[in-house]
């Protein structure tokens, strides 16, 4: 909410629901991959006030499929360079045509599927903090995500997309095409940079596939 317009009900009520739910997680860890937020569905439905804002995008069939907590703090201080996201999050490994390779992430399966899948999905990062341009917010390179780029061509999409900074304040939701170039600089000011980054989607997955819902 800007400051001249009060924040909603439903505003106050989600932010207060995000801090409880991750009140207990650790605080060493750059990055936490999160599953069975059973307290936070009023929140990601898609009639929940986060929820509702990709099922605008993608339809009422959205649902969000993965959940990550970034926590940059003057301990887990990091940059990330220029990449897509490429996989998604399932319940067990199921060989499937098309899908692969696979990988565990925090004792989760991840696959990279079919490009389909990831061009009709979006992310929303949720911020649990301030993100001026000095505490490394986001950086997108617009109009990457209309197919896979080659590691070795990456510099090059980047170039040619130009660079936007996703500049936020504290309850802000950014929501990106999720296979869309991203990066993240350090933060120079040291200050702590909560982020809920959810991945929605309104597909079903083939061969008896099944996402890891939230």
């Amino acid at each position: 909410s800007s400051p001249d317009r009060p924040a909603s009900k439903d505003a106050v009520f989600a932010g207060v629901q995000l801090f409880e739910a991750f009140a207990d997680l650790p605080t060493d860890r750059a990055g936490i991959r999160l599953n069975q937020l059973g307290q936070l569905t009023p929140l990601l439905a898609n009639n929940g006030p986060i929820g509702s804002i990709a099922a605008c995008i993608i339809g009422r069939a959205s649902r969000p499929v993965r959940a990550i907590l970034f926590d940059k703090t003057p301990d887990t201080n990091w940059s990330l360079g220029w990449h897509q996201d490429r996989t998604i999050c399932v319940k067990r490994r199921i060989d499937t045509e098309g899908f692969g390779p696979w990988t565990m992430k925090a004792g989760m399966q991840h696959v990279a599927p079919p490009f389909e899948y990831l061009a009709r999905m979006v992310t929303l990062r949720v911020h649990l903090d301030d993100v001026p341009a000095e505490n490394a917010p986001l950086l997108i390179a617009p109009g990457s995500h209309q197919g896979l780029v080659p590691e070795s061509a990456i510099k090059e999409v980047v170039n040619d997309c130009g660079t936007y900074v996703c500049l936020a304040k504290k309850g802000d939701i950014w929501l990106y095409a999720t296979p869309i170039l991203h990066a993240s600089e350090a933060s120079t000011i040291c200050n702590r940079r909560r982020v809920l980054q959810l991945d929605f989607s309104a597909d079903e997955l083939p061969g008896g596939l099944k996402w890891m819902t939230v």
